[in-house]
């Protein structure tokens, strides 16, 4: 909850620029809607398309979070271009990111395949495929299989970006501690992963998704106080003597 109070303090601060990370992540919402109403078995695809997009524009919100604990300004040409500086390190993790979207997008084709062996679902049947109790087991496999993906990138990414922006630390480095911190502190970033997903759902189902406009910049700003609640720098700690 301290992420999130302290993420709305970064959003009032600069609403001009929480509101064009908004209108971003509202128009990813407004196309993975249209993919799914005209070829449904590529949502998933395209979902993790928006994961390879995100984090650019998630970095550009963590950058003013940033800015504002240092007590410095942040003007919105600084916010969208902050990635430049560190693009090889940011490269190598999109690289991660395009392998799990390429298995995931495969896992979720699989799937549909051996449920619907007769041919890709048309939107209608994948919604009356959900909702029919007679088929809780394709619901149960694409829910896991999902679930799974959605896991690992979670657990690979969730300090991990921020973290390239703070040190530019390499990205195997950054993965590396963004799994520690997952497992080391399990239940706390289990219940962060659950407010995601949350605060996500409600800002989708308002009309056109409008939600998102508020919901994609205070979860890309608490995202940043989540990982300076969970990294601790020694040169950021003064009681730590260093040998």
């Amino acid at each position: 909850m301290r992420w999130l109070t302290r993420a709305s303090a970064d959003l009032i601060t600069h609403p001009g620029i929480g509101f064009f990370y908004g209108a971003a992540f509202t128009l990813m919402a407004l196309v993975l809607q249209w993919v799914f109403a005209a070829s449904p078995e590529y949502t998933m695809s395209m979902a993790c398309g928006c994961l390879l997009l995100g984090p650019f524009l998630a970095m550009g919100l963590y950058e003013v979070s940033r800015c504002r604990e240092l007590g410095q300004d942040t003007l919105w040409q600084q916010s969208a271009l902050c990635w430049r500086g560190h693009l090889k390190s940011m490269s190598m993790l999109l690289l991660v990111l395009v392998v799990l979207e390429l298995l995931w997008g495969r896992a979720s084709l699989v799937v549909f395949a051996v449920f619907f062996n007769t041919g890709m679902p048309t939107t209608t049947s994948v919604v009356a495929a959900i909702f029919a109790p007679e088929n809780w087991d394709f619901v149960l496999a694409y829910t896991v299989v999902g679930g799974a993906f959605a896991g690992i990138v979670y657990a690979v990414s969730v300090v991990a970006i921020p973290m390239i922006l703070d040190r530019d630390t390499d990205a195997i480095s950054a993965s590396i501690v963004s799994l520690e911190v997952v497992f080391t502190n399990s239940g706390v970033m289990l219940l962060w992963g659950a407010l995601i997903v949350a605060l996500i759902a409600a800002g989708l189902m308002m009309p056109w998704h409008a939600g998102l406009l508020v919901v994609g910049p205070l979860l890309g700003h608490a995202s940043w106080h989540a990982y300076r609640a969970n990294v601790v720098w020694l040169d950021d700690a003064p009681d730590v003597t260093v040998p």
